[in-house]
């Protein structure tokens, strides 16, 4: 045996940036809430006691994670020289961060969703800085077309972002030259394509409570649909994990122990949620394509029914969207193949309507379009008026052109 068998092994300098990219990727995949430190732990290859020695919890690897995330973003889109060309200057934003977002596709989530459950402080750090990262592209943008308003102009760079963070959002197989090419296109789609009307704009400042999340009308649903209603609000609000059967049944003004007779659990709940959406997802379709018979129509039609569905049922959309890995096994799997069905309705199309569009990328653009229609109809509260929801579906359609 060589002596040098027996030296102790040195841990890696990097060993808590190791950590933290392994918790990301368990966090996006699996949800937060769901994943212990043991577990980290086994992913890294160490033991739980040495995932101590860098960080004192789990809280802490989700900080870590997320300010590394978006500081390796700012990292990758450099601030634009005031003096250098626009055009060029976002080209070269865009395509680095697209290669950017094709490499950190399994991390993704952290800007999605799993951000929700930082406390105030950091959830408020967090969005500054994306907020940094949103005004480097705007400045040269604004440059490119100085009619833009700021508004306008910051409108139209969170559809890039979006566009960009959709490839986080699903597992469609993207061969990585042909992603990074596909995101840059849709990027600069984006940025070229006609900004919300002011008054869409305006329309956010001081909104009213999105559609749906007031208290559920007393004596006009049966107690069951007051506790599925009330069950949606709160997921949307807190989160699965913050929310008990027992808020449940309060918000519902139901006796905690009568929510059982209704649902055996919260999983329960959250699977007839998730069915509710995909029920309803499913007869908006049905209805938008009945006796259409030209591909691009239907195209046309199956965005302008997405946008109003999401509209319409934001808070069921949002829950539907962010809780998929906190459902019952037999439930993910089931709804799971309805969602990628969904998905293949929009391809299917697509390809029609582009010959020419290779399927994988017409999934791209179809998750691209689909996540810009929930993420900028958070940006404009899902208000129904100003022109919101149109501008929205507008930039739906330009993704699938791109």
């Amino acid at each position: 045996m060589h002596g040098t068998d027996l030296a102790p092994r040195k841990r890696p300098k990097n060993r808590k940036a190791q950590i933290a990219l392994v918790a990301a990727e368990l966090f996006c995949e699996r949800g937060y809430h769901l994943v212990g430190i043991d577990e980290i732990a086994a992913a890294v290859g160490i033991s739980g006691p040495a995932v101590y020695r860098h960080f004192p919890n789990k809280y802490a690897i989700l900080v870590h994670a997320t300010r590394e995330l978006v500081t390796a973003a700012l990292d990758t889109v450099q601030e634009a020289p005031a003096d250098g060309d626009p055009a060029a200057v976002l080209d070269a934003q865009l395509a680095a961060l697209a290669r950017f977002t094709v490499e950190r596709r399994k991390v993704g989530g952290l800007y999605h969703w799993e951000w929700r459950y930082l406390a105030d402080e950091h959830r408020a750090e967090f969005r500054e800085a994306l907020g940094v990262l949103s005004r480097r592209l705007a400045e040269p943008l604004r440059r490119l077309r100085p009619q833009l308003s700021p508004g306008g102009a910051q409108f139209l760079v969170r559809a890039a972002l979006s566009a960009f963070g959709s490839l986080t959002t699903h597992r469609a197989a993207a061969p990585k030259a042909r992603a990074e090419a596909t995101l840059q296109r849709l990027g600069w789609a984006m940025l070229r394509a006609d900004p919300p009307p002011a008054s869409a704009v305006r329309s956010t400042r001081g909104a009213a409570t999105p559609p749906g999340a007031g208290p559920p009308a007393a004596g006009l649903e049966s107690r069951r649909e007051l506790l599925l209603a009330s069950a949606i609000r709160l997921f949307h609000r807190l989160g699965y994990h913050a929310v008990s059967m027992e808020d449940i049944g309060a918000a519902a003004g139901i006796n905690a122990s009568s929510v059982y007779r209704y649902f055996p659990s919260k999983g329960d709940l959250l699977a007839a949620a998730y069915y509710r959406a995909s029920d309803r997802l499913a007869a908006s379709t049905s209805a938008a394509l009945r006796g259409v018979a030209e591909p691009d129509q239907a195209l046309r039609r199956l965005v302008e029914a997405y946008v109003g569905f999401a509209f319409g049922e934001s808070d069921l959309v949002s829950v539907y969207l962010a809780e998929n890995s906190n459902l019952p096994e037999p439930d993910r799997h089931e709804l799971r193949k309805v969602q990628r069905l969904h998905v293949e309705e929009w391809v299917r199309l697509l390809t029609q309507v582009r010959p020419d569009l290779p399927a994988v990328e017409a999934r791209v653009l179809v998750h691209a379009a689909i996540n810009l229609v929930t993420d900028l109809g958070r940006a404009v509260r899902y208000t129904q008026t100003g022109g919101a929801a149109a501008s929205v579906a507008g930039l739906a359609r330009t993704a699938l052109a791109a």
